[in-house]
C-alpha cells in the first residue's frame, strides 16, 4: 500500500481564462505561489518518503515553495505532465470552435481518444501517467506527494475509479487542490478529492 498525495500546481499568470493549457510553460501568478505557501505551512517536511514534480514550469515551482529546504528534496520527470494539445496549446475554445468546427465536434464525440493536431489524448495521458505513477507507488517505501497537473490528476481518479474517461471532466480540481488515493496491487482507492490549500475555507 502506498499513500499518494496528488498536488495540483498553484494558479497560473496567463492572460486566456478560457484558454487550453497544456504544455506550455505557463509561471504561477502571485495567488498560485500562495497556494503552495499554504500547503507548505500544512504537510509536515517529513510526511513523505518521495516527492515527484512535473517537469513544467508550474508544477516544479509549486514543488520549489513547498518542499525547498525540507528533508524529502524531490525529483522531476516528464511523464508527469500536463496533456500534449500540440497547435492547441494556448488557445482559447472560442478560436478552436470558431477555425476548426470539425475537430471540436470530433472532441466532443470522442473525448477519451480525440487527438489535436500534433496532440495527444486523455487515453494516451492515461496510459502514460498510470504506467509512470505505478512504477513510483511500486518503489516507494513510503507515503509519496506527486505535484502535477489536472489533467493528470483527472485521469489516475478515473482509473482508480473505473470511470470513464468520457466523464473525466465531472471531476473538480481546483488550483492548488489535493487529492489522496491509496495505491495497492489489486486495490486502488481515493480517499480524498480537491482538498482546498490550508485557510481557504472550500474551493479555490
Amino acid at each position: 500500500m502506498t499513500l499518494l498525495y496528488l498536488l495540483r500546481h498553484g494558479e497560473i499568470d496567463w492572460p486566456e481564462p478560457d484558454g487550453f493549457i497544456g504544455q506550455i510553460d505557463a509561471p504561477l501568478s502571485p495567488a498560485g505561489r500562495r497556494q503552495a505557501q499554504a500547503w507548505r505551512n500544512e504537510l509536515p517536511p517529513m510526511q513523505f518518503t518521495d516527492v515527484w514534480s512535473s517537469d513544467l514550469a508550474r508544477a516544479t515551482e509549486t514543488a520549489t515553495i513547498v518542499f525547498a529546504g525540507r528533508a524529502a528534496d524531490f525529483q522531476i520527470h516528464s511523464d508527469l505532465r500536463e496533456i500534449r494539445l500540440g497547435e492547441w496549446d494556448g488557445l482559447s475554445r472560442h478560436h478552436v470552435r470558431e477555425r476548426h468546427p470539425d475537430l471540436w465536434l470530433a472532441r466532443g464525440q470522442d473525448l477519451a481518444g480525440f487527438r489535436p493536431p500534433g496532440g495527444e489524448s486523455f487515453a494516451d495521458l492515461q496510459e502514460r501517467v498510470v504506467q509512470r505513477v505505478g512504477q513510483i507507488a511500486a518503489a516507494a517505501a513510503g507515503p509519496v506527494c506527486l505535484v502535477t497537473h489536472a489533467g493528470a490528476i483527472r485521469v489516475l481518479v478515473c482509473h482508480c475509479l473505473q470511470v470513464p474517461l468520457a466523464n473525466l471532466f465531472r471531476i473538480r480540481l481546483d488550483y492548488g487542490g489535493l487529492s489522496i488515493v491509496d495505491w495497492a496491487p489489486g486495490r486502488l482507492e481515493v480517499c480524498a478529492l480537491n482538498l482546498s490549500p490550508p485557510g481557504r475555507g472550500g474551493p479555490v
